[in-house]
């Protein structure tokens, strides 16, 4: 991701998807770039940041990318041809994946503890409003 981000702030932008996929020579309209990062925007920012990046490999890995989609053309770019790029290049990509997949699942895990903190809040909440209701009760 960082070799395309021109701009150096740690997202992708529309512009800079677009060179990413004419460089992987799987040039999209202007309407599909917009619609690709739509598709993992999870704070709708219009661009991408890492985090929403290797949400389109993890989307890939579960099949919830349609097969026309440029997401799902992006995802399959990511396979190497090992005859071509060599032992060493495999290596460095595989080394990549691993990373990737490491980091998708500490996405997966910030993401069900922050759900859980969430459901304890509710729960905190909820109890002090039957408390409270109790205390009110006994006023009535």
């Amino acid at each position: 991701m960082r070799r395309y981000d021109a701009g150096k702030d740690g997202f992708i932008d529309l512009m800079e998807l677009k060179l990413m996929m004419e460089k992987l020579e799987a040039p999209q309209t202007h309407l599909s770039l917009k619609n690709m990062i739509k598709e993992v925007d999870e704070d709708f920012d219009g661009k991408l940041s890492f985090r929403e990046f290797l949400l389109i490999f993890r989307k890939a890995a579960a099949g919830e990318l349609a097969e026309d989609s440029g997401l799902h053309v992006l995802a399959q770019l990511s396979e190497i041809d090992v005859s071509a790029e060599g032992v060493k290049g495999a290596k460095t990509f595989f080394e990549a994946k691993l990373q990737a997949i490491n980091s998708a699942n500490r996405f997966e895990q910030e993401i069900k503890e922050e759900q859980e903190e969430k459901k304890k809040q509710a729960e905190q909440k909820r109890q002090k409003q039957a408390a409270f209701k109790e205390l009110q009760s006994a006023f009535k």
